[in-house]
């Protein structure tokens, strides 16, 4: 479990794929982003995942109530890399935090390619 929330009525455990397809999904709603990166650890080479399995392109660590999250995306050619990066910020920031309640310690935009 990565997440947990403790209150009056009992508690509430959140598991890392959970947290990694709603960072998957809100990351995929941002404009400029052709898909998430998945590392292939045999050839070193960084693949597109398409499909539904947004998550892989995905790691997160909880420590000390932090949660921290790492995103690796490919984007679209001729968008500005800074406005995407800071886009899906907010938006992941605010999906997480307002979907879970756990506070999000730091985000981390790695891209890793830009697709035509």
């Amino acid at each position: 479990m990565v997440g947990n929330i403790t209150n009056e009525y009992g508690y509430i455990n959140y598991s890392e794929e959970v947290l990694a397809n709603i960072v998957g999904v809100s990351t995929m709603e941002c404009y400029g982003v052709v898909g998430m990166a998945s590392r292939n650890a045999t050839d070193g080479f960084w693949e597109l995942i398409r499909g539904g399995s947004y998550s892989k392109g995905v790691k997160i660590s909880y420590k000390e109530d932090k949660l921290h999250i790492d995103l690796y995306i490919i984007v679209e050619y001729g968008t500005k890399i800074s406005v995407i990066a800071n886009n899906i910020i907010q938006r992941i920031r605010y999906n997480v935090e307002n979907y879970t309640g756990l506070k999000v310690s730091s985000i981390t935009v790695n891209v890793q390619g830009v697709r035509v």
